[in-house]
């Protein structure tokens, strides 16, 4: 009896001290919550970032360890020490954090962060590099056997192809649904690319222009829809079309992200008449000579460079005014362009131009229509036709 006694007493011990030693160590029997986005206030015991659904704070301790990332990199292995005084607002974080004692703050753990200044000086690097070796187009085939990819490329009166090959641990990505943003890209490879996609390519060309080995390659599919206003809901900020060439009403969702332009009306009028030729109609693309090499697309953060038949596109529409759906009325005609999806009847606006009846005018010419009788066939709107992404 007093033998079992003494067991008893040297098990409790034994549990105790093992429950004493968890104890100090409370965050090993803890799963961490990871958060990512971009600092949006700092204090000395605290910070709130920005997120994708909303503002998170999170708390500082003593035992808070910061790491300072290169730009758009936030591997462990390359990150330096860093402190909470190398921090900004603007800076993009990554933070492991805790349950607090409370059960309802978190505390961070660890912060790894990169500067907006960093930020902004990659983009410039990366910006530089499209430039000099960046090509748009749009996808005309695809062989997977062979591992090649034929581009056509095109500008206001031109258009040419090319053979896109990836290269060695090419890097493929895709546009996320109605999103052209470069850093919502997902992986993706090949078998996602298909005919009609718009494609941008980072790479080297061949001598004779004919080829492309790249680097990388970032895909989409991506629509443009014109019609006339037919109503607009500003507490929505929506607008109903009517669809010149399915004759269906379409809604137009604008939202935060989209690019509202209206095209000048003298430049518009200009520009349709060249684009037509003399001939009373929109020239089909692809037709006509060759553009000259080395005409890159825009940069993958948005900007379009200078330079090229298609940058001097996108750097045009960049310079046109800014509108919001305000500014529209029944009655306009208006061209969209947006990522494809399974239904037409409604659509977010990744780019809206207002002030583009020359064009769509010109394409009714073409096909024998009338105003307000739609458009039989293809129309190009420059800033819009290939969304310019």
């Amino acid at each position: 009896m007093h033998l079992n006694i003494i067991k008893i007493v040297a098990i409790l011990l034994v549990l105790g001290g093992f429950n004493f030693v968890l104890g100090q160590t409370p965050d090993a029997a803890i799963k961490p919550v990871y958060f990512a986005g971009d600092v949006a206030a700092i204090n000395a015991k605290s910070f709130t970032i920005t997120t994708k659904t909303g503002q998170t704070e999170v708390m500082l301790t003593e035992r808070t360890v910061f790491k300072r990332a290169s730009a758009g990199d936030f591997n462990t292995s390359t990150s330096t020490p860093g402190a909470l005084s190398d921090m900004a607002v603007g800076d993009k974080v990554t933070v492991s954090a805790l349950l607090a004692a409370d059960g309802k703050s978190m505390n961070a753990r660890t912060v790894y962060f990169v500067t907006k200044a960093d930020i902004e000086a990659k983009n410039v690097r990366v910006t530089e590099d499209w430039r000099k070796r960046g090509i748009k187009g749009r996808v005309t085939a695809v062989n997977a056997q062979t591992n090649q990819i034929n581009v056509e490329m095109r500008s206001l009166m031109s258009g040419t192809t090319l053979t896109l090959t990836p290269k060695d641990k090419a890097k493929f990505l895709r546009y996320a649904q109605d999103s052209v943003r470069y850093d919502e890209a997902a992986k993706s490879s090949i078998a996602d690319v298909k005919i009609g996609d718009e494609i941008r390519a980072l790479g080297d060309r061949n001598p004779e222009g004919t080829g492309f080995a790249a680097d990388e390659i970032i895909t989409g599919a991506f629509q443009t829809i014109a019609g006339t206003i037919k109503s607009v809901d500003l507490a929505k900020n929506e607008v109903v079309i009517k669809n010149l060439q399915s004759g269906k009403d379409v809604t137009v969702s604008v939202t935060e992200s989209s690019v509202v332009k209206r095209f000048p009306a003298e430049q518009a009028e200009r520009m349709a008449g060249f684009m037509s030729g003399g001939t009373g109609g929109i020239r089909p693309a692809g037709q006509g000579a060759t553009p000259p090499s080395g005409a890159p697309g825009q940069s993958p953060n948005g900007r379009g460079p200078a330079g090229g038949p298609r940058a001097g596109i996108d750097d045009m529409l960049e310079r046109f005014p800014n509108i919001t759906t305000a500014d529209l009325k029944a009655g306009d005609m208006i061209a969209v362009s947006s990522s494809k999806n399974a239904t037409m009847d409604r659509v977010k606006a990744i780019k809206l131009l207002a002030g583009v009846e020359p064009f769509l005018r010109m394409a009714q010419a073409s096909t024998g229509s009338q105003r307000g009788q739609g458009v039989q066939g293809g129309f190009t709107i420059p800033g819009l036709d290939g969304v310019g992404f």
